[in-house]
């Protein structure tokens, strides 16, 4: 868990398209359960929060703005003086101010959850990580489908979701589970920052 004072919450892309087609099997049914919780530690404790959607501009997917899918997943909705980055690429720091509102909360580390691991997840954490940020990813409240291996077959999400994670530990983040960063928070007052 960071040492920081604010260490901020990343959760990224956790939208209702995700839920069925196009989107092939997804794996990780504690995904929701593991962010809610992370939500949550971070709210009562008056930590940085900042929320990342994914407003597609291609035509026809299920992330466009109007589209039902692009709604976030119950209960991870911004509350009330809660931001969002809303971002067109796999990147949240892409076209966006999170840079920016990183810098202005003083933060170092940044705690990542969301879908999908190897997608938009994978790719906003190395670019944290390359901009100086001491990146924090939460495996087990993040998730990833099956995806095609071209050659006819399929690449099990799990194993998608392994090889990933440890591409990213190599290099790019610590890789943790919820109850980890949770234990983490533990020793914090609620309703303090640090």
């Amino acid at each position: 868990m960071p040492a920081d004072k604010t260490p901020v919450l990343l959760p990224i892309d956790m939208q209702k398209a995700f839920d069925g087609p196009p989107w092939p099997r997804r794996w990780n049914s504690a995904l929701d359960g593991n962010g809610l919780a992370l939500l949550d530690a971070w709210r009562r404790r008056g930590l940085p929060i900042i929320h990342v959607r994914h407003d597609s501009v291609a035509p026809g997917s299920t992330l466009r703005p109007g589209m039902p899918g692009h709604a976030f997943r119950d209960g991870f909705a911004p509350r009330e003086g809660e931001p969002l980055v809303a971002k067109s690429v796999n990147a949240a720091f892409i076209g966006t101010e999170l840079d920016l509102m990183l810098r202005r909360l003083r933060a170092t580390s940044v705690v990542a959850f969301g879908l999908s691991t190897d997608m938009c997840v994978s790719t906003t954490v190395r670019v944290g990580a390359n901009l100086g940020y001491r990146m924090i990813l939460v495996a087990d409240a993040c998730d990833c489908f099956d995806l095609p291996d071209g050659r006819g077959g399929s690449i099990p999400a799990e194993t998608v979701q392994a090889v990933h994670l440890a591409t990213l530990g190599f290099e790019f983040a610590a890789v943790a589970t919820t109850a980890a960063v949770l234990a983490g928070l533990a020793d914090r007052a609620p309703g303090t920052p640090g």
